[in-house]
């Protein structure tokens, strides 16, 4: 296992447009960097490890403004911004305050609101209570469940979850005061109305079978944001970059392609 430098960790494959990439709850840049290094044939990938995750030193404060700044600190002057779950929320937040800084968002099975509400498709309040509750009792069972909840569906959901774990051991466990931290953004977060004041594209990457960000997200992003594009993977859940890397990678690549264009 790799230890914890201070600062973010940060890994830099390919050449091109700028993409960052924000990995989710209590993983680390290891579990996607063979996606990564897919997108690197086209665009320059920067993978980020968030605060206390990875090899990344923690923050003695996990709240949207603080992991914010620590992003944005480690990213490039201008970049497309990839967040995948609670990256893609912690992305949002970036381009809020940093709108100078975010080319285009990329949401990957996230959302700016993670728990359900009468306007808004989401995920039950009591089933991340029920994690916040094991994660006291059973750090390292909280996170095999957690992965199995994200690979819940698959036909090869066995197998997924052998992988990510294997990725995952790359590095120490994650900071437990990084994951309440996190745990808590996706309990108590919103940034919708950020998404919606957000000045560049953005493009919804989601999987029809997904347990924690329900496909009919797609139609609310839209309403919030018209012009948002959805990208909605028929037989994918939580892990379109595991299950799906080709049409996954498709979306994301053309999105980029197709806004870089005015430019040139």
């Amino acid at each position: 296992m790799s230890g914890r430098t201070p600062g973010l960790h940060t890994e830099t494959f390919g050449t091109g447009p700028n993409l960052v990439m924000v990995h989710g709850w209590a993983m680390h840049s290891g579990v996607w960097r063979d996606f990564a290094e897919r997108l690197a044939e086209r665009v320059r990938v920067i993978l980020i490890d968030l605060p206390g995750h990875g090899r990344s030193g923690s923050l003695a404060d996990f709240s949207l403004d603080t992991v914010a700044g620590a992003l944005i600190a480690a990213a490039p002057e201008r970049a497309y911004w990839l967040g995948w779950s609670l990256g893609a929320l912690l992305s949002v937040a970036c381009a809020e305050r940093h709108p100078g800084r975010v080319r285009g968002l990329v949401l990957m099975a996230g959302s700016p609101r993670f728990i359900a509400a009468p306007d808004w498709p989401g995920v039950a309040p009591n089933a991340l209570e029920r994690v916040a509750q094991e994660l006291e009792a059973n750090y390292g069972l909280t996170l095999k469940r957690f992965i199995g909840l994200q690979t819940f569906g698959q036909d090869n959901a066995r197998q997924l979850v052998k992988q990510i774990g294997a990725a995952l051991d790359e590095c120490d466990p994650p900071d437990i005061e990084a994951l309440r931290g996190g745990l808590n953004l996706l309990r108590e977060a919103d940034v919708r109305a950020a998404l919606a004041r957000a000045a560049g594209p953005a493009l919804a990457v989601l999987g029809a079978h997904d347990r924690l960000v329900p496909k009919e997200a797609g139609a609310a992003l839209r309403a919030l944001v018209p012009e948002l594009e959805v990208c909605l993977l028929p037989g994918a859940a939580h892990l379109p970059f595991a299950t799906h890397p080709d049409p996954t990678a498709a979306a994301i690549l053309d999105f980029i392609a197709r806004h870089e264009r005015p430019s040139r």
